[in-house]
């Protein structure tokens, strides 16, 4: 019988109903998978389901059955593609399911920065407003959104719904040529200039080769109007070290991040170092996983299985 084996489901939050395919099969899930451990788990399996248990060119060796890798995310980087492709395994991965849950978390990370939410929250806790004496106080920056400028890395499906909330508050919104391009293609600014103009920084591009530190301590350097510096796209685009430099030397304004370059980070990130500052705010690579779009992920992932199935293969990488 098909055997569908799970590497991960804790990857997955609680509050999805992780339906199975609708066909006879045998089911197997893991909450967790090592890398060391999943040649062992993949054996026997038809179809496996990952989302972040990598699987390398050492574990297809031994998987002898294998037919499908569904991928329950739109980065594929656990999956060893030249060596599916020369045992002849179809790679799916999912598409399009964050298009509202990444740019509202990218707002809230802007809005919580830009108008000081968490240093004004300190200072109550701290008992700030007692010792104020009065109805309120001025103890962190507060900015307005509406009439700034909007600088967007990345103008695929996210970085253009993040353009429209951005527009939708009174924002310029521009997006950013490929960096080292001095002329910019039709629709998009270059690179530097962007640099150069923006109040809020966003990105939402894939990490590359090309991308890997995008924004270090040159690029810091150029940001004349301070911006907040927003990430809910991949670790690694940003050089962690300078950011907390930029950071120390009131280079840029704040820092939102929903992702770094280890996850969970090692003990010697220095963006650990900075966490309490109030214009700091990291969260657990969590943009994604509104209740909606998770359930549209898991949605997408047993779509992509019964269609390998029914012989007609989806979002095949």
């Amino acid at each position: 019988m098909l055997k569908v084996v799970f590497l991960d489901r804790d990857t997955i939050g609680p509050s999805v109903a992780v339906t199975r395919p609708d066909v006879p099969h045998d089911w197997v899930e893991y909450a967790k998978t090592a890398a060391e451990d999943v040649a062992d788990r993949i054996a026997e399996a038809d179809i496996v389901i990952t989302n972040k248990a990598p699987i390398r060119a050492e574990a297809l060796a031994g998987a002898s059955r294998l037919k499908m890798i569904a991928v329950a995310a739109t980065g594929y980087d656990v999956i060893d593609l030249p060596a599916t492709k020369a045992r002849g395994v179809t790679v799916s991965n999912v598409r399009g399911y964050a298009v509202n849950t990444v740019p509202e978390h990218t707002f809230a990370l802007i809005f919580a920065l830009r108008r000081s939410i968490v240093g004004f929250r300190q200072d109550v806790i701290a008992g700030e407003w007692q010792r104020a004496q009065q109805f309120c106080f001025f103890n962190h920056p507060i900015r307005d959104l509406s009439g700034s400028t909007l600088g967007i890395v990345g103008r695929g499906t996210l970085g253009r719904s993040v353009g429209r909330i951005g527009e939708a508050l009174g924002m310029t919104v521009v997006y950013a040529g490929r960096k080292g391009e001095a002329k910019a293609g039709e629709g998009y600014v270059p690179f530097d200039e962007v640099l150069e103009t923006a109040d809020v920084l966003s990105l939402h591009v894939p990490l590359t080769p090309q991308t890997r530190d995008l924004i270090g301590m040159p690029e810091f350097r150029q940001m004349k109007k301070h911006p907040l510096v927003i990430n809910t796209s991949r670790g690694g685009l940003v050089n962690e070290a300078d950011l907390v430099q930029a950071l120390n030397e009131g280079l840029i304004a704040g820092a939102g991040f929903d992702v770094l370059t280890r996850e969970p980070p090692a003990p010697d990130n220095p963006l650990l170092a900075v966490l309490d500052r109030p214009n700091v705010i990291v969260t657990p690579h969590v943009a994604w996983a509104s209740d909606e779009a998770m359930q549209g992920l898991w949605t997408q992932v047993i779509g992509h299985i019964e269609n390998y199935l029914a012989g007609r293969p989806t979002n095949v990488l």
